[in-house]
């Protein structure tokens, strides 16, 4: 039977057995994993947020410029 390679983690740069870490260690590490991943998640929103906005403040700029485009046309036409 092959041998099992004991889980290690890796904390502020120093490897520890996973098997060596107290049950409240185990908790905190696994809040810590939870909240990477949240934070991770959220950069991805807010990317997807500012590009949204990015896409519907140009449709509103388009919109604006067309609408004052016919104003300008009948202000020289007088």
């Amino acid at each position: 039977m092959a041998e099992e390679k004991e889980k290690t983690v890796i904390i502020n740069g120093a490897e520890h057995n996973a098997a060596d870490l107290s049950q409240e260690q185990v908790v905190l590490l696994n809040h810590v994993a939870d909240l990477e991943n949240k934070i991770r998640q959220i950069s991805f929103n807010l990317e997807q947020a500012h590009g949204g906005r990015s896409h519907f403040m140009a449709l509103l700029t388009a919109s604006l410029e067309a609408k004052a485009e016919p104003e300008q046309k009948e202000a020289s036409a007088e």
